[in-house]
């Protein structure tokens, strides 16, 4: 069962005035964080089975097409602050962490060949169902960042921790060509930082503030939706607005 702990359990830089309205907020929905997690361990199993003849053919393209494991790992953080070990298909050639920005922008020549059609067809996340039947992440939430990215979030931003990271999230869904929008930009790390992390984290904490179980759902759609191509309009809802 998902559940928050209790406020004298948080992590320091959580318990803060900026992050308690928002708990008081998650803690009312007992029965929506129980189904949200329910619903995690069965999606991501019937998924996994569904999925697996995919991951057995995009596992053989990674690795005909350049040197390196099928997987590619690395410490994000998620829930509470803890950090975890994020799943993804390897789309870029080995060690590429090392060898540019954390954030990847346009034509970066660190992607691979195989890399290019798996990122573009958007496969490179859906081993993270591993992640959510492990319970490190969730199917909706604020995408889990790198821990040098969590160090620069403000006092509120804290408060986007109070549940598990997420495979997708409203913000994802605005920020779906991110990749694009970074690719003129000089220092990307720097630019995502000030800029994209800021707008991002708009969306993430309007839906700590207004978490809904059912409203997940309909953002799962919605990244359904927007993978397809559908657009709509950019605005968030008003505070009175129901959702």
């Amino acid at each position: 069962m998902m559940k928050l702990k209790d406020w004298e359990e948080l992590p320091k830089q959580m318990r803060t005035d900026a992050v308690r309205p928002y708990y008081d907020t998650i803690r009312t929905h007992a029965v929506g964080l129980a189904a949200k997690r329910l619903f995690d361990l069965i999606a991501s199993l019937v998924l996994l089975a569904v999925l697996l003849p995919v991951f057995a053919l995009l596992a053989i393209a990674i690795k005909l097409d350049s040197p390196g494991p099928v997987f590619f790992r690395q410490v994000r953080v998620t829930q509470y602050g803890k950090t975890f070990r994020i799943f993804k298909f390897r789309t870029m050639v080995q060690n590429a962490d090392k060898m540019g920005a954390q954030v990847t922008a346009g034509a970066d020549p660190r992607i691979t060949r195989v890399g290019r059609f798996i990122r573009a067809c958007r496969l490179d996340e859906i081993c993270q169902l591993l992640n959510v039947l492990r319970g490190e992440m969730t199917f909706v939430g604020t995408r889990p960042e790198v821990p040098r990215f969590v160090e620069a979030y403000t006092p509120e931003m804290w408060a986007t921790l109070l549940l598990p990271a997420g495979i997708t999230s409203e913000a994802s869904i605005r920020y779906k060509n991110e990749a694009q929008l970074l690719s003129q930009a000089q220092n990307v790390d720097e630019v995502y930082v000030r800029q994209v992390l800021p707008d991002k984290m708009k969306y993430n904490l309007y839906a700590i503030r207004n978490f809904s179980f059912w409203f997940e759902i309909c953002t799962m759609f919605r990244t359904l939706f927007a993978v397809l191509g559908m657009n709509y309009d950019d605005q968030i809802p008003e505070e009175n607005e129901s959702i």
